[in-house]
């Protein structure tokens, strides 16, 4: 059975980071995906090595494992042993345990090699041919489309398909199309979820800020907070200090399962010093300054 060298199929160095693997990953993964190279069966060839690479490269346990068996290839090679190496050594994952291929197959379609079927899959050579093959390509949405849900338009075999993206998403999730790769196989969207300057996310709950003047801040009133359903007032009680967080109860994002059920949008508060003050604001902060609390 021959090596895979999954690092020279994406052009990466063995110490690459996830996001060097990833950026390969997606630079390939376009240039060789069977939609901009029809009936080439090269390139489609091509793209199942970059997304068997893929898949083994961008999980830290396959990885580890990969490499053991790498270092000890290598090792075998140089010696020059007489003999086959002995694969059986490295086959399960990991701790002897194997991946099911039937869980693999959800989530990619299965149609992996013989090397990575020895290494990670039950059924090994058999297990290959008959289990149907599928793709994964990568989608960016933003922040905003994952909380309200989204659809993109696919394009495959000269044919187009709209897809829904539902709500609750987060980067790595996966979107299965059937029927849209090639030859009618199915394809798996990788979800990647932008930043938003405005939010950041924590599972289901959101941060944002709001910034307040300093008289709010002391006497009370309200704050606009910006929602992805629009702007909404937030009551500022008398006193409120800087950083102070306020939590909002249902605004965060839905839960992928449930999108009537969400998480929390929290609010810090920013409180704002004016630089400059008009005589009368001066001389009436004086006097408040003089009395005692």
């Amino acid at each position: 059975m021959e090596y895979k060298d999954y690092y020279k199929i994406l052009g990466v160095e063995r110490n690459a980071s996830e996001a060097d693997i990833r950026k390969a990953y997606r630079k390939l993964a376009k240039q060789y995906h069977p939609d901009y190279n029809p009936n080439n069966k090269q390139a489609e060839e091509r793209f199942k090595e970059i997304n068997e690479a893929y898949e083994v490269l961008s999980d830290p346990k396959k990885r580890a494992h990969y490499d053991r068996l790498g270092a000890d290839y290598s090792q075998w090679q140089r010696r020059g042993a007489p003999g086959d190496f002995n694969w059986s050594e490295y086959s399960g994952f990991p701790g002897g345990a194997r991946v099911n291929i039937d869980d693999l197959n959800d989530m990619f379609g299965g149609g992996f090699s013989d090397f990575f079927q020895t290494l990670f899959g039950m059924g090994g050579r058999q297990s290959a041919r008959t289990q149907p093959q599928g793709y994964q390509q990568e989608l960016d949405i933003t922040l905003e489309e994952a909380y309200k849900g989204t659809t993109r338009l696919i394009s495959s075999g000269g044919k187009q398909k709209r897809v829904r993206i539902p709500a609750g998403v987060r980067t790595g999730s996966k979107v299965r199309v059937a029927g849209a790769g090639p030859d009618g196989l199915d394809l798996y969207l990788i979800i990647q979820v932008a930043d938003d300057p405005r939010f950041e996310r924590r599972g289901d709950d959101l941060h944002t800020t709001a910034t307040i003047d300093v008289f709010t801040a002391i006497l009370g009133g309200e704050a606009e907070v910006e929602t992805f359903d629009g702007r909404i007032k937030l009551n500022i009680p008398a006193g409120t200090q800087p950083e102070q967080i306020f939590r909002l109860a249902g605004r965060g994002m839905p839960h992928v399962r449930d999108p009537k059920s969400k998480g929390d949008l929290y609010v810090k508060v920013k409180v704002q010093i004016p630089k400059y003050l008009s005589p009368k604001q001066r001389e009436l902060l004086e006097q408040a300054s003089k009395i005692k609390f």
